[in-house]
């Protein structure tokens, strides 16, 4: 596997949900455990998804911008971690919240990558709580 060459594009749920979908199942449902009913929920359809795939194609990561502006569901997976494809995301889902008009995005992080999102602007607005049996906290950044 070339963990330096990857794609990341805007993808619309009704034509990349099989490539979203297996991202998410693998990081949230089998990796962290989240419950199947807690993954999936209506804002899919009218999210804007950011979707990493690897140089043969097969998808390696997602992310999406909900229509009022809270980024979520960033996921990457495992063998493909730390190789800027999360950053990579991230970048694309704020540019097109700020080609939207938004002046803020926000998202609740898993607490532990507070730092992670911390490097690109986001602060940290309010208490830790509990999602899906998973800490974590609300952070938002000005656009």
């Amino acid at each position: 596997m070339d963990l330096k060459r990857y794609k990341v594009r805007i993808v619309q749920w009704r034509d990349e949900s099989t490539s979203l979908r297996f991202v998410r199942e693998t990081v949230f449902i089998h990796e962290q455990h989240v419950p199947e009913e807690l993954e999936w929920d209506a804002f899919d359809a009218v999210s804007v998804h950011a979707l990493a795939t690897g140089s043969d194609g097969g998808p390696i990561g997602t992310a999406r911008l909900l229509p009022d502006g809270r980024i979520g569901r960033m996921a990457v997976l495992k063998s493909w971690r730390n190789n800027g494809i999360g950053s990579a995301m991230l970048h694309l889902l704020i540019d097109k919240a700020k080609n939207r008009g938004m002046t803020e995005v926000t998202l609740n992080a898993q607490t532990i990558a507070t730092g992670f999102y911390a490097k690109y602007g986001f602060m940290v607005s309010g208490d830790t709580f509990m999602e899906a049996g998973i800490p974590h906290v609300r952070m938002s950044r000005s656009l």
